[in-house]
């Protein structure tokens, strides 16, 4: 007896779960604030960047690398969403960058990024100054009356022993789970006297004598003198200004670097060894949520190494992790990620070697947000250009084609709505009006989708769009009238209205699917095989067949199975567009007591 009942259909049931969806996602786009689509490029304008590329004394470009260079910032514009930006070369050496909306400038950042990624050991770091003086602190132990060395500056205060971390890397909170904190102190050493004899270093045979102006700073194991001048005469600028000289070529074994950004309102400078693992040996990249009940407070980027990068990312976290066993507060227990020449994070590993083949790079919550995480993460993902570009200008850029050409747009679309609707109401009368409302959910849908990509993955609404949005109208009536047309089918054959709805679907559902399938086939292709506005157009018209099938399956075929059982329609009224002189069926219209009778 359940067995029967169970495969009973329940349209009732269906629509409310379907307008409890429709209902979460008006929830969705009322939480993010945002209740109207954001148009693109050639209908709201937008900012265009000209980047540059820089060569040694000028020289043109190799074409190659320009071509790559196009290549990549292409897909790093449009990875943040399908917003149809434009990226073309022009000349030699310039690539135009155009994307559609204002207040641009985190993406402009973003997208001229060289995006060189290396990991290096740490060998010395202090705090930037402006004699270029490092700032000395305690070890992490120290109390608030130990102070460091009758020589140390006023700013190697007891409170630099107290909070140690003040002065580390704004961004050197992590690398993966294995790294617990950031760097405890920003000296060369951590030692409190400038005579004292480091322990525990990976290099113990130093080549240069400690600087007796630099208090306590160590800087065994650096065979570069010239490097060592530029640590202590280097004063980084706090809004993470101009790289340091040699700080982003990895065939330099020793180089002098900033952080990225101040914190405290200090930066940290370093000295780093060799490159030990480069941003070619990243395979993957994705922007992570905040996790407090793991200790990770902000944003942060998943980093996955490939097979030699997974070995050489164990090897250096190693070593690391040797230098921390031997003396907590030596500089190498640090290995530094730098990003085009700043030092982006510097954790101090202490929980051994990670040889898993990931990392994460995070930071306070203040400066490490979605959009910044979303963004690196985005620039490491598709790699490092192969030329260092400048940004040659910004400019604010209307619309190419205007309100005008929207408004010509909407009507021409509403043209076609219309003409639909009229053809529906004549042709299939109380019928059509199923095709009518399935058309306004569809539209109502579609709309939400678009408010809500837009807001959640940079989607733009463009001209192509909407003439993608306009063709669908076709593609969408066209479900309905082939399940109209199969239920008449069934009538017309002498079968009563109930059992018709279920047959003809059954028979109508197979069409339907493969016609949609048809079409967003041809909609992948033309979106991964094309570029600018046929991409826009394939995707509009992929999200609509989508869109069409949920409205179909989930409104349309319950509406009408509910629409059976009542007396307008199953006693076939002339006007309800199933009645049997127009259908000509072969037997009579079954009286209503017949179809209670067969509800029951």
């Amino acid at each position: 007896m359940a067995s029967p009942s169970s495969n009973v259909p329940k349209p009732g049931r269906t629509l409310l779960g379907f307008f409890a969806v429709l209902g979460i996602l008006t929830v969705i786009m009322l939480l993010q604030g945002q209740i109207t689509p954001k148009l693109g490029l050639d209908l709201a304008g937008g900012t265009t960047v000209t980047l540059t590329a820089k060569t040694e004394a000028g020289k043109t470009p190799p074409t190659a690398q320009m071509d790559q260079a196009v290549k990549i910032i292409n897909q790093r514009v449009n990875g943040l969403g399908v917003a149809d930006a434009e990226v073309s070369k022009q000349g030699t050496n310039n690539i135009i960058v155009s994307i559609g909306g204002a207040g641009q400038q985190q993406v402009v950042d973003t997208i001229g990024k060289t995006a060189k990624l290396q990991f290096r050991q740490v060998y010395a770091s202090g705090a930037s100054t402006p004699n270029g003086q490092p700032l000395p602190s305690g070890t992490p132990t120290a109390s608030t009356s130990g102070s460091p060395s009758p020589s140390a500056s006023p700013s190697g205060s007891p409170k630099a022993g107290v909070k140690p971390s003040d002065t580390s890397t704004p961004r050197g909170r992590a690398v993966s789970g294995a790294l617990a904190a950031p760097t405890p102190t920003p000296s060369g050493s951590g030692k409190p006297s400038p005579s004292a004899t480091p322990s525990g270093q990976p290099t113990t045979t130093p080549t240069v004598p400690p600087d007796p102006n630099a208090a306590g700073q160590d800087f065994s194991g650096i065979d570069d003198q010239a490097v060592i001048k530029q640590y202590q005469s280097l004063v980084c600028s706090p809004n993470g200004g101009p790289t340091v000289p040699g700080s982003n070529n990895p065939a330099l074994k020793w180089v002098a670097a900033c952080d990225q950004k101040a914190e405290n309102g200090q930066v940290t400078k370093y000295i780093l060894g060799p490159v030990r693992v480069e941003g070619t040996q990243v395979s993957g990249a994705n922007a992570l949520p905040p996790d407090p009940q793991n200790g990770r407070q902000s944003w942060s980027v998943s980093l996955k190494f490939k097979g030699q990068g997974t070995k050489q990312f164990g090897d250096v976290t190693s070593d690391a992790y040797k230098a921390y066993q031997a003396n907590p507060s030596a500089p190498q227990a640090q290995v530094a990620i730098i990003l085009d020449g700043q030092v982006v994070s510097a954790p101090q590993i202490r929980e051994g070697a990670i040889t898993g083949g990931t990392a994460s790079i995070d930071g306070p919550a203040d400066s490490f947000t979605q959009s910044y995480a979303d963004n690196l993460a985005n620039v490491l993902k598709f790699g490092a250009l192969p030329l260092e570009f400048q940004q040659s200008s910004i400019d604010e850029v209307s619309s190419t084609l205007g309100a005008d050409q929207l408004h010509g747009g909407l009507i021409a679309g509403a043209i076609g709505l219309g003409l639909v609707v009229i053809y529906c109401l004549l042709y299939y009368q109380g019928l059509g009006l199923v095709a009518v409302g399935s058309l306004v959910v569809a539209g109502a849908t579609t709309y939400l989708s678009v408010v809500i990509l837009g807001e959640g993955m940079g989607f733009r609404l463009t001209l192509p769009h909407i003439i993608g949005l306009i063709v669908s109208i076709g593609i969408t009536a066209d479900s309905f009238i082939v399940y109209f047309e199969r239920l008449r089918d069934e009538l017309r054959a002498g079968r009563t209205l109930r059992p018709s709805v279920e047959n003809a679907w059954k028979r109508a559902r197979r069409t339907i699917l493969v016609a949609d399938a048809v079409t967003f086939i041809a909609a992948l292709v033309l979106y991964f095989l094309a570029v600018g506005g046929v991409r826009g157009f394939a995707f509009a018209m992929g999200l609509t067949t989508l869109i069409d099938v949920v409205v179909v399956f989930f409104f349309t075929k319950p509406l009408v199975a509910l629409l059976s059982r009542t007396e307008f329609f199953g006693r076939g009224h002339k006007f309800s567009g199933l009645d049997r002189n127009r259908l000509r069926r072969s037997g009579p219209t079954p009286p209503a007591a017949r179809t209670k009778s067969q509800e029951a």
